[in-house]
């Protein structure tokens, strides 16, 4: 990882690398992890040490700290390690367990650094655990560090989003006392907030404040109070102080503009909106999409249609815009005139084309069946904006909706839910299941299972099971898909007990486990290596009716090979055949390992071309897996393996390239690479003379994937 250089590359590649998290794996990451910090790599590091945590979970963190704090002093300073933990847990938003970090680095006559200080308000805050937040500032004032600028904002911030104005208001005159000038970011966190609850004169308060305080105010600044105050109707107000601002010597923005040319619009002063788009394009300010769909909306709307079409024709000839500014401006149009199928259809084959749409041509549609009373075709085109990986646009859509009193159904809810889950963002999911109770939006059996899969998902133990129960006390019956994500989620921890539980819970409340559960948990018998286990399973399996498939042979096929019991391994081939499966790469894969393991080359040869007679295409795994037994045999049989397999349309990857590479460097055999047949890759490793160069060549072929990859 420190030869490859690029942060992203070494990132990926370690990602690529670590497929299990046994504990000699937790293990070997954190030593890892101590020679990064160490080489003045300590982003990585945490990047690492998070990626861990948030595989093994919440249970399992403790192995890492214990791993981590163990012996290293040979590596890494006290702060240095435990700085890297409180911040990888903050990263995998372990709340706990970044203040059990914190308090060990107390124990240890330590200071948290100021900026991990401030990421854990920001977590606590968005949770709403207000408690926590103030013992932990009260001890911040005790112990140090020194309150910042940056860490007061957070608080203000978080406290001013959840409503708590006054809160907000009493850290804003506590700053004084502790060295602390509110900046311009301090008074529009303010100022924003009460702009949003329709608090105008306040908000002008607070600017007037700012200013005689001897902090200029900001475009942003201005722009929120002429937003508001245009809102209110009051444009005539808002066009004095879009005046004063640039006589003070702040210009205003595209955002400025649309702010009061929208206000202008709906006071129907079509005339000097059109005004302001002029004096706007003058100074050199660029229109957007807002701009011109604010415009088209007044033409339609309080104009003349003609002059609607003219601006839209201006801007097809005037260019170069954005393909996403014409598809948004379109689908506004289109809406604004009532045509909505039409609107929908384009949207539809824009997503289909790839062409970008913006969260814009989302919101006018959505709109648009609101108007009509179609909320449910409106939830309809949400799903599609959820699904198309637009979360945060969703949730900025939901709030507003909330806010206008919109009928917000618990389908909305279920589908932002499941995005957020998606996305591995368990802390806004957490938090979004905290509004809808506060709403009054009862969760379905379908949101619960939404919440238990994402929390399997994310490694939650308890909360999940926590969730489990309360659906449970609500008088909803889990259905197969529940016990499912459960069950799977107690394999993964080799909690078998807890599993098999479940399993019979399920039959207890007339639920038959299907194919998927048994076959969750012969997997995780097989992987703990508990064979007898696993063969009752299978044959329960079959005495409740349920029919092997070829998932359920594989598996057990591959406990077997990894225990070295070939002749159970022959015997479930055979039983497999009889079932009438054949066998797929997947079982081919697994033979050859266990040839391979074995060291039964030729049987594994014979096998290669038995599956390809068989019509099965090999894959990637089965040719390093061949690759890696030849190179540990004979070197020369590997290279004649290499030659074969090219011959059957093998296109080398990187880690192939690596294998052979690996040998060839261990046998001191620099000059072999010339062996290989004239291909790319053969090509690359025939000009490689050195270590080094051997870096680089993996570091180039890592970002040609991953260049691949992006494009």
């Amino acid at each position: 990882m420190k030869l490859l250089g690029d942060k992203e590359v070494a990132f990926a590649f370690f990602k690529y690398v670590v497929q299990d998290y046994s504990e000699n794996t937790v293990k070997s990451c954190c030593i890892s992890a101590h020679f990064l910090a160490a080489g003045d790599l300590r982003l990585l590091a945490q990047d690492m040490l998070s990626w861990i945590i948030r595989r093994i979970g919440k249970c399992r963190s403790d192995e890492v700290v214990e791993f981590m704090w163990r012996e290293h002093y040979k590596y890494e300073c006290d702060f240095s390690v435990l700085d890297s933990l409180m911040r990888a847990f903050l990263t995998a938003e372990m709340v706990s367990s970044a203040l059990e970090i914190m308090s060990k680095m107390r124990e240890n006559g330590l200071r948290p650094s100021s900026s991990a200080i401030s990421i854990l308000f920001k977590l606590l805050l968005r949770i709403g655990d207000y408690g926590s937040v103030w013992k932990l500032f009260r001890d911040m004032l005790h112990k140090g560090p020194r309150p910042t600028n940056n860490l007061f904002n957070v608080m203000i911030l978080g406290y001013c989003r959840k409503g708590r104005l006054q809160t907000g208001e009493s850290l804003f005159h506590l700053m004084r006392k502790f060295g602390c000038e509110p900046d311009v970011f301090t008074y529009n966190i303010l100022i924003n907030a009460y702009c949003i609850r329709g608090w105008t004169s306040y908000a002008l308060n607070w600017v007037h404040m700012m200013v005689e305080h001897g902090c200029n105010p900001s475009i942003s600044t201005f722009s929120t109070v002429i937003n508001v105050l245009c809102k209110e109707g009051n444009v005539v107000e808002a066009r004095k102080l879009f005046d004063g601002m640039q006589e003070v010597g702040v210009f205003p923005s595209t955002v400025t503009y649309n702010a009061l040319m929208d206000g202008y619009v709906k006071a129907r002063e079509i005339f000097q909106a059109n005004m302001l788009y002029e004096e706007m394009k003058k100074k050199g300010v660029a229109p957007d999409a807002i701009t011109f769909n604010i415009l088209v909306a007044g033409h339609y709307k309080y104009g003349r249609e003609e002059d609607g079409d003219r601006l839209l024709w201006d801007l097809t000839v005037a260019g170069p815009f954005p393909d996403y500014l014409f598809s948004d401006v379109s689908i506004a149009g289109l809406c604004l005139t009532g045509r909505l199928s039409e609107a929908v259809a384009l949207l539809d084959n824009l997503l289909e084309k790839g062409i970008p749409v913006s969260v814009i041509a989302f919101n006018c549609i959505i709109a648009a069946y609101s108007k009509e009373g179609l909320e449910e075709k409106a939830f309809e085109v949400y799903n599609i904006m959820v699904q198309f990986g637009r979360l945060q646009e969703a949730r900025d859509l939901m709030a507003k909706m909330i806010a206008m009193s919109f009928p917000i159904n618990i389908t909305a809810c279920t589908v932002l839910l499941d995005g957020y889950f998606k996305k591995g963002d368990v802390m806004g999911a957490r938090t979004l299941w905290e509004e809808m109770e506060i709403m009054g939006i009862a969760p379905d059996a379908v949101a619960f299972s939404a919440l238990i899969n994402g929390l399997v998902k994310a490694g939650s133990v308890e909360d999940r099971y926590d969730a489990f129960f309360q659906m449970i006390r609500k008088g909803l019956v889990p259905n197969n898909f529940v016990y499912n994500s459960l069950i799977t989620g107690f394999c993964k921890n080799g909690n078998m007990n807890e599993a098999q539980k479940l399993e019979r819970d399920m039959r207890e409340r007339g639920l038959l486990p299907d194919v998927f559960t048994i076959n969750t948990i012969i997997n995780s018998f097989c992987k703990q290596g508990r064979m007898k286990l696993a063969i009752d399973s299978f044959v329960e399996m079959q005495r409740s009716g349920l029919q092997p498939d070829i998932v359920t042979y594989n598996t057990l096929i591959n406990g077997f090979c990894k225990a070295f019991d070939v002749v159970n391994a022959d015997n479930f081939m055979t039983r497999m055949y009889a079932s009438g499966w054949e066998p797929d790469i997947t079982t081919y894969n697994i033979r050859l390992h266990g040839f391979c393991s074995t060291r039964r080359i030729n049987r594994a040869v014979m096998m290669l071309d038995e599956l390809v007679s068989a019509g099965v295409v090999p894959n990637t795994v089965t040719y390093n897996t061949m690759m890696t037994s030849a190179c540990n045999d004979i070197l020369d049989r590997a290279m004649i393996l290499a030659a074969k397999l090219l011959k059957m349309a093998f296109i080398p990857n990187t880690v192939t390239a690596n294998l052979l590479l690996s040998h060839l460097w261990k046998q001191g055999l620099p000059q072999q690479p010339m062996m290989l047949p004239d291909t790319e890759v053969g090509n690359c490793i025939m000009k490689l003379k050195s270590l080094s160069q051997v870096a680089r060549f993996v570091n180039g072929v890592l970002s040609f994937k991953s260049c691949q990859r992006t494009a």
